[in-house]
């Protein structure tokens, strides 16, 4: 399959529901389930070269499922933009974790969540007692932890809400460019297939971006003592995750610092930790280095 199949899963809310897109590759069928999760303005076409070569090195023998969050890419956007937050979104994964259960029974389930997809991750894979179909047997955390630098924080809610409006894609393109330099390199065919599903059309002409500009109601209110509160909470459910972890880390990342991530290789899960050089926040997994360690993670043994 060289392209995924667009899907969609109603997720209860405090007042009504929302819909939840989600992109799947590979058998329909089969019990090997993999939930790829994007970062905070991304969207689930984030993960097309990691499903591309999963199927290619699995045989083919599982699904890769990757959920537009909502307020993002083909899902709805919520009417309350209070519930933009971790506890909204894992309801969402336990809802489409269901419906793919009900497709075709899930023996085995793994995610890959990037910044905000591997908290959410934390969350499902660290919280006891949820009503998934199979616990989560391994567990990417893509430049993510428990510590979230203020100064990365501050620095995304410099532009997140800013969906500004783009004549063509590729001005779009180069408009994101400017504040993901991070990513690491990229070839401009690379960033350009990563940068497509991030534009819609604009009501008056042109592109903006796909994402809700009331997302910027994420950082209402953030302080950094608040930021240092929620600490605890996430240590607390990082301990709990039982499944095999992975971190990957940007050397050069402002989010994810290295002494976090060798307290991540000390406690918990005990997670393995593999860094990749000339990279900040966030590998994109779209470089062969990066996606084969994903790969044989899942894929070995």
């Amino acid at each position: 399959m060289t392209e995924p199949a667009l899907h969609h899963v109603h997720c209860p809310e405090p007042e009504g529901s929302h819909r939840m897109a989600y992109w799947q590759w590979g058998d329909a069928n089969a019990p090997h389930v993999v939930i790829c999760v994007h970062g905070l303005t991304r969207q689930g076409r984030d993960f097309d070269t990691l499903a591309r070569v999963l199927l290619q090195q699995g045989g083919g023998a599982l699904r890769v499922v990757c959920p537009d969050v909502v307020g993002r890419g083909q899902s709805d956007w919520l009417k309350n933009p209070a519930l933009y937050q971790v506890p909204t979104y894992a309801g969402d994964m336990l809802a489409l974790a269901a419906q793919l259960h009900a497709q075709a029974p899930v023996a085995r389930l793994d995610w890959v969540g990037t910044s905000m997809g591997g908290l959410i991750g934390m969350a499902v894979s660290g919280t006891p007692n949820l009503p998934l179909p199979a616990p989560v047997s391994r567990l990417v955390l893509n430049d993510v932890g428990p510590v979230l630098r203020w100064e990365a924080l501050v620095r995304i809610s410099g532009y997140v809400g800013k969906t500004g409006q783009f004549a063509t894609v590729e001005q779009a393109a180069d408009a994101m460019w400017a504040i993901s330099s991070g990513f690491g390199p990229h070839t401009r065919e690379q960033w350009l297939a990563l940068s497509r599903p991030m534009v819609k059309p604009h009501p008056q002409g042109g592109f903006t971006l796909h994402y809700d500009p009331n997302l910027s109601a994420t950082f209402a209110g953030m302080t950094q003592d608040s930021v240092a509160q929620g600490e605890a909470a996430l240590w607390a459910a990082y301990d709990a995750i039982t499944a095999r972890t992975l971190v990957l880390r940007g050397a050069e990342s402002d989010l994810l610092d290295a002494a976090t991530a060798q307290a991540m290789a000390a406690r918990g899960p005990r997670a393995a930790v593999h860094e990749f050089a000339g990279v900040g926040h966030a590998p994109t997994l779209v470089a062969p280095e990066q996606s084969a360690v994903v790969a044989d993670f899942l894929l070995s043994g």
